[in-house]
């Protein structure tokens, strides 16, 4: 699977998702988030533990990025992951653990994107869009509508940052 996505620094949550609303989107949910990266070869591989709603749930990420002027374009497979514990144990004993990023997500849809606003341990306030890119299309007939979303936002091309979390708190 194929996303487009662009990530930023988000001062104030109430009014990026009151913007949000207005332009269509629907807030959808409150997600506690841990990621845990793995040293590896090539890419990303994470495993994201979540709790909504009162379920837990847990994925193995892998994916890979390219940046296509001031977005980047990321190809990614999620695994479900039954017992996140036992493969946390697995992975670090076996991989290596390079970081572990605790955070808040309010999460917001529209058509095929989502809006993250989230609340970073150690890092403060951000936002993501994630366009999913169908099966065959092109990924820069998504652009269009995240940047509309940038736009009502207030968020510029200049103001994207590049890289996950963990590598925002390394810099």
């Amino acid at each position: 699977m194929f996303n487009l996505e662009a990530k930023f620094r988000l001062p104030d949550h109430a009014v990026a998702q009151a913007a949000a609303i207005a332009i269509g989107y629907r807030r959808e949910a409150l997600l506690n988030q841990r990621d845990t990266f793995f040293v590896v070869a090539s890419g990303k591989l994470k495993l994201r533990e979540e709790a909504r709603d009162g379920f837990q749930h847990a994925y193995l990420i892998g994916y890979g990025r390219v940046e296509r002027e001031g977005l980047q374009l990321s190809e990614y497979q999620m695994v479900p992951v039954p017992d996140p514990e036992a493969m946390r144990s697995l992975l670090a004993g076996t991989l290596g653990v390079l970081a572990t990023v605790a955070k808040r997500r309010t999460l917001l849809l529209c058509r095929n994107v989502r809006l993250h606003l989230d609340e970073v341990d150690g890092l403060g306030t951000y936002g993501e869009i994630e366009a999913v890119v169908p099966e065959g299309a092109d990924p820069e007939a998504e652009r269009a509508f995240v940047d509309a979303t940038l736009a009502a936002l207030g968020v510029s091309r200049a103001e994207l940052i590049e890289g996950s979390y963990f590598e925002l708190a390394r810099a």
